[in-house]
């Protein structure tokens, strides 16, 4: 009894991993799908052209560290803490690293002037600490306005440190 119960149990397995496999693997053809299936199916294409390009543009991509930026965070009492960026910036191509690269003191002057006044606001601090998304949206703004547009991908943060005084 007990080997017929292990052998009619084990049928079953297979008999269900068989037709899971044959539902899974099936595909119906493209045109058979409809109009709302066949916008999706090209949707999914295009995303696949669309990653193998942004594939094919992250070989060209570069990175750009700056220097750090120190900045004070000053309240009422005088200076309360030191922050601390390391930024990089990502381009693509050559000429466009080169191009950054030879801005960079004006990029840095740009940084410093933005931040220093942002992060003494109540704004971009919770409860003491810096929010970065707000730090990083800043300085994509200051990034474009002195580079112009297409010159760089995004601005990344290496390293924000922040330390009481």
């Amino acid at each position: 009894m007990k080997y017929i119960s292990i052998l009619l149990l084990a049928i079953v397995l297979i008999g269900a991993g068989g037709a899971g496999g044959y539902f899974f693997f099936q595909k119906q053809a493209v045109a058979s799908l409809g109009a709302e299936n066949a916008d999706a199916v090209a949707a999914k294409i295009k995303r696949d052209k669309h990653a193998k390009a942004t594939k094919e543009e992250a070989a060209h991509l570069r990175f750009v560290e700056m220097r750090p930026i120190v900045l004070p965070i000053i309240d009422a009492d005088g200076v309360s803490q030191v922050v601390t960026l390391i930024v990089s910036l990502e381009v693509t191509g050559d000429e466009n690293e080169a191009y950054v690269q030879a801005l960079a003191p004006r990029l840095k002057d740009a940084f410093i002037q933005d931040m220093y006044g942002m992060l003494n606001r109540k704004a971009s601090m919770d409860g003491g600490v810096v929010k970065v998304d707000h730090l990083k949206m800043r300085l994509n703004r200051a990034s474009v306005k002195i580079l112009g547009e297409n010159k760089i991908n995004d601005v990344l943060l290496q390293v924000v440190n922040q330390r009481p005084i």
